[in-house]
């Protein structure tokens, strides 16, 4: 537990005991776990009411009847979360790669806006040098509706896509991934500066939940571990 940084519920226990080669059974993890008061930390997720821009509701989601993606680089996605630093708000950008579920840019700000949503995916695109073609996929919020985010997309040959009005499931990968950092790091933690949340972000993203944490949705292994078994 404490190598998952006590983040996991028994599925996960289970899986990592087997990968440490004990044997042990999954129905036994559940009852000693429940018998010793010991579960995932988890938060609920309050979500945005995503803004609209009449231009934008042009974009399609492009995603929706679409393929899964077959590897990396092909479909990323990206959405902005909000978390308090003392009585102020700090916004966090992220860019995840569907494929992989792996977060391959981020970045944290004082303001909601273009700004913050093209560092992050700047970010993304320094990181993986992506060939022309990759769908990024946003909801429709006016920080990724902006003209620069869009003129960045064009650049870099990027297709834009975006959810359907009032269908955050469109962006189900992300709204995952913030819940899943918001109960592993961020419920009952009072940041009193933005030094020390930075440092958990990165510690975090950076060195845990890309390179550590086992995804059920991976066949319980770390992003990172799933690319590599898929090159």
């Amino acid at each position: 537990m404490q190598d998952s940084r006590c983040t996991y519920g028994s599925p996960r226990v289970y899986k990592a005991l087997k990968r440490q080669g004990l044997r042990v059974g999954r129905k036994r993890v559940e009852r000693l776990m429940r018998q010793e008061g010991i579960r995932a930390r988890a938060v609920k997720h309050y979500r945005r009411l995503a803004g609209l821009h009449r231009y934008f509701t042009r974009i399609e989601n492009r995603r929706l009847d679409g393929p899964a993606p077959s590897g990396v680089d092909q479909q990323w996605v990206a959405d902005l979360t909000y978390i308090k630093v003392g009585r102020k708000w700090r916004y966090l950008a992220t860019v995840m790669d569907v494929y992989s579920r792996r977060i391959i840019g981020w970045s944290l700000g004082r303001q909601k806006n273009a700004k913050l949503t093209i560092s992050a995916l700047m970010k993304a695109i320094r990181r993986r040098s992506p060939s022309k073609g990759v769908i990024f996929h946003t909801d429709r919020g006016a920080e990724y509706c902006a003209y620069e985010v869009h003129d960045v997309l064009k650049k870099y040959g990027m297709v834009a896509s975006m959810n359907r009005p009032y269908h955050s499931i469109d962006n189900a990968e992300m709204e995952s991934f913030f819940k899943t950092l918001k109960g592993d790091v961020i419920r009952g933690t009072v940041y009193k500066s933005e030094r020390q949340l930075k440092k958990d972000l990165r510690s975090y993203i950076n060195y845990f939940y890309n390179t550590r944490k086992l995804h059920s949705s991976l066949g319980y292994v770390s992003p990172v571990e799933y690319e590599r078994m898929s090159a």
